[in-house]
């Protein structure tokens, strides 16, 4: 009899039931016999021992279900070693829960802290599996995070709902996108929705060369300006502060996120009219597109394939089309950032794209 505990942490995202599906029906089909504990809120499931007994039959018709049939919540790697808040010490409970219910594996998916707390339990000596799952795209050793191109979908229809009323009023308009510290999210749905300027972390933009190119599309004839901005994007002067000088920023920060500040050097320096839009979490909210659901379902395959062969200790990853395993003890703590000589960057800038640099 095999058990197996899965749960879900951090942000929810499209796939995350489509993933655990993946994994549910791969062993199913190989005439596995198990029980299957899902642990409720992420790892805060796992600490108090707060757990659904599910079985195959649960997972049918997930395919297309957005969110988490087991609820996500966060708990930070920084605090992980501190009690939680009944003064439990977080990584024994895990521990403690794993032994009680005698788990042979314990299947992760989540984002780059939930990997960092998943190989912590690893070099702890469970037996882990980890699977891929952000929007953000930013989880290093793989290609591709379910999640990501569902979002894309989202924010880009954003902006292509927003050229009619840009157009319509003559205004710039600015769409500020999810994707926390990496600009991935930003930059394919900004090319996607066609925006004329995409801002994103990797590449910390003058807002006069921002100005410039809005500028220059007036004088061309157009009436409007759609910029994507990705929710982490600097400004160069920002981008050479220190992590503390720009947290100190930040607490005086006058503006509800950095697109507002664009828009109201934009509004001063020009006299323009900017509006912003915040798609927020709609983009990691629906149900997921029929990429997400094949790529999500392929890599709960390979999850169940590696339970199957009791190898333990990865995360199941995407690298040139092929979907491989990569330790988790590679992956933990790495970010993923978007490189700022990708060809996607400079055939973006080909198409007369502004990336305020």
């Amino acid at each position: 009899m095999l058990r197996i505990g899965m749960l879900t942490s951090g942000g929810d995202c499209q796939a995350l039931n489509a993933a655990m599906r993946g994994v549910v029906k791969c062993l199913d089909a190989s005439g596995t016999e198990m029980e299957i504990y899902g642990f409720l809120n992420g790892y805060k499931g796992l600490i108090n021992s707060n757990f659904k007994m599910l079985t195959p039959r649960d997972f049918s018709g997930l395919l297309t279900r957005g969110g988490t049939i087991l609820g996500s919540s966060r708990v930070p790697f920084k605090t992980i070693h501190e009690p939680d808040e009944n003064g439990k010490d977080k990584v024994a409970s895990m521990k403690q829960t794993y032994y009680k219910l005698q788990l042979d594996v314990l299947v992760v998916l989540g984002g780059n802290g939930s990997q960092k707390t998943a190989n912590l339990l690893r070099e702890e000596g469970l037996n882990i599996i980890s699977l891929p799952k952000t929007i953000d795209n930013d989880l290093w050793g793989t290609d591709m995070t379910f999640g990501f191109q569902s979002a894309v979908d989202v924010a880009t229809n954003a902006i292509d709902c927003i050229h009619t009323t840009a157009d319509s009023h003559g205004r710039v308009f600015i769409v500020e996108v999810m994707g926390h510290k990496v600009g991935w999210l930003t930059l394919n749905a900004g090319i996607a929705g066609g925006a004329d300027i995409i801002l994103i972390p990797e590449i910390p933009y003058d807002i006069d060369k921002v100005i410039e190119a809005i500028e220059k599309r007036a004088k061309n004839g157009s009436r409007f300006t759609i910029l994507a901005v990705a929710e982490g994007a600097k400004s160069k002067e920002d981008a050479k502060l220190s992590k503390k000088e720009y947290k100190k920023k930040l607490s005086n920060y006058p503006f509800p996120s950095v697109s507002y500040e664009i828009a109201d050097q934009i509004q001063k320096k020009t006299g323009r009219e900017v509006r912003v839009t915040v798609p927020g979490h709609m983009q990691r909210g629906g149900v997921p597109d029929p990429y997400d659901r094949v790529f999500a379902s392929r890599v709960g395959v390979e999850a169940g394939q590696l339970i199957l062969k009791k190898e333990y200790g990865y995360m199941i990853a995407y690298k040139n089309r092929e979907m491989v395993k990569v330790p988790l003890k590679d992956v933990a703590g790495k970010l993923k950032e978007l490189p700022k000589d990708a060809s996607i960057i400079k055939e973006a800038k080909m198409l007369g794209i502004c990336f305020g640099d």
